[in-house]
């Protein structure tokens, strides 16, 4: 629940939830597939919590939509083809990426809001081909493993675009919902899967992004980035020994 309402206002929601299953004993890549199944209802929980702001943006999610999509084809794809040794020698390198993502997120969330500022108040629609390509690069890396996909997300979209955040935030979470759920769908398909785990992170995560998307935005973000970090350091730590 909690990585519920974390990937609906800010992302990093995995750094919760896949430390919390390698702790009862999942393998690394089981714990990845059985998550990322697990997350998808929380996504588009908090997209529709953020239904408001997404209006007037359906152009935009289905130009970017597409990059998604096709990221995350890409990672999920990555994830079941490479040995599961790469994944483990991988995962902490990403882990402590996200980790670093999240601290620098609140400077290049003012540095986004500054240029917007400095930009005036007019709309851009779907932000150009280096903004597409940034989502894919997004989506594949989500796909594969997905920890902190939304602080990346919100970055490039903060960068691209001038709307308010919560704007911007709702179209995040549309984003990273096609993520995991394309992903989700070729783990379903073509690997194993832990259906008791993944059905009380979908549980959870429901309520979570209903959470988020109501209350959420008034938690102090120092407290969720105080978790994120502390779980993150828990999970390197599990992954090394």
């Amino acid at each position: 629940m909690a990585a519920g309402v974390m990937n609906t206002v800010v992302g990093s929601g995995t750094l919760l939830t896949f430390p919390t299953l390698l702790a009862f004993g999942y393998s690394p890549v089981l714990a990845n597939v059985s998550n990322t199944i697990g997350l998808v209802p929380g996504s588009f929980s908090g997209a529709y919590g953020y239904r408001a702001e997404l209006t007037g943006q359906r152009r935009r999610i289905l130009i970017l939509g597409s990059a998604s999509v096709l990221g995350g084809v890409l990672g999920a794809v990555l994830l079941l083809h490479l040995p599961a040794s790469a994944f483990q020698s991988i995962v902490p390198v990403l882990i402590a990426l996200a980790l670093v993502l999240v601290i620098v997120q609140p400077r290049v969330g003012a540095w986004a809001a500054r240029r917007r500022a400095e930009r005036g108040t007019a709309h851009r629609e779907a932000g150009g081909p280096l903004l597409w390509a940034g989502v894919f690069a997004t989506g594949v890396y989500g796909g594969y493993f997905g920890a902190a996909q939304g602080v990346l997300l919100l970055a490039l979209l903060g960068i691209a675009f001038t709307d308010s955040l919560q704007r911007v935030n709702g179209v995040k979470n549309i984003l990273a919902g096609l993520v995991n759920g394309v992903a989700a769908v070729l783990f379903i398909a073509l690997s194993h899967v832990s259906w008791s785990a993944a059905g009380l992170i979908a549980a959870g995560s429901i309520i979570g992004g209903q959470i988020g998307a109501k209350v959420g935005r008034k938690l102090p973000p120092t407290v969720l980035r105080g978790v994120i970090v502390c779980v993150g350091i828990a999970a390197i730590v599990k992954l090394l020994a």
